[in-house]
């Protein structure tokens, strides 16, 4: 007697059971993704996973900026600390330094890619309340492990009026310790609101409801 999981089935593993009178073909089948109950993403376009890019070639594989963010961190920055100063690249391929943004608070978004779901619903979500942290007196910066000519194709396509910065290689990443997601396959998304004097004042982290990163920070930027 033979068992079928489908009848498209073309491709099938015999097993032989331990009583050798007795060998019986168990047939195994991987279904195609039209079969699966859930929607599995075929390219970047229709992917619903919230960090990652996934390749039109092979839907199974997927992309970030850079693996190098695997390792070890260097220190936590947490409420009431200073984080590490940086200077780095932004769209325009001009260097920005922290130092910059001294004397007016400033908000630190840490996400995982230009151009995936998540971080573009999130980037369009401070977008559209730049007014609102205009009106506060912070400055809005994003910081992922793109390259210079990514975020600025990034900014263009959706018109964001604030800074994006390039940290390749993950070292403002590892030294500010943004925890990654998945066992670190996948940068963390970490928001910090520096106030005036360069002091944190706020860390939050959600990777998977990216606009809540802009409620939660303008509540506080609202109570400085």
């Amino acid at each position: 007697m033979f068992c079928y999981s489908s009848p498209s089935m073309a491709k099938a593993s015999s097993l032989t059971l331990p009583n050798p009178n007795h060998s019986l073909p168990i047939f195994i089948h991987s279904p195609s993704s039209s079969n699966l109950p859930f929607p599995f993403p075929q390219s970047s376009s229709n992917s619903q996973f919230i960090g990652l890019k996934l390749s039109s070639t092979h839907s199974s594989s997927c992309s970030v900026p850079s693996s190098s963010f695997k390792g070890s961190i260097v220190a936590k920055v947490s409420k009431g600390s200073k984080p590490p100063a940086f200077t780095l690249r932004d769209q325009d391929g001009k260097t920005v330094s922290l130092t910059k943004f001294k004397g007016k608070p400033v908000v630190v978004y840490f996400y995982p890619a230009d151009e995936t779901p998540g971080c573009t619903k999130q980037a369009c979500a401070f977008r559209d309340s730049y007014e609102k942290f205009k009106k506060a007196g912070a400055e809005v910066v994003g910081i992922s492990g793109d390259d210079s000519s990514s975020h600025k194709a990034f900014a263009k396509k959706y018109r964001l009026p604030f800074t994006l910065l390039s940290d390749e290689g993950n070292k403002v990443r590892k030294e500010w310790g943004v925890p990654g997601d998945f066992f670190g396959a996948l940068p963390g998304r970490e928001t910090y609101v520096l106030d005036k004097s360069g002091v944190v004042q706020f860390v939050y982290n959600n990777q998977f409801q990216p606009e809540k990163h802009i409620d939660e920070t303008l509540k506080l930027l609202q109570s400085l």
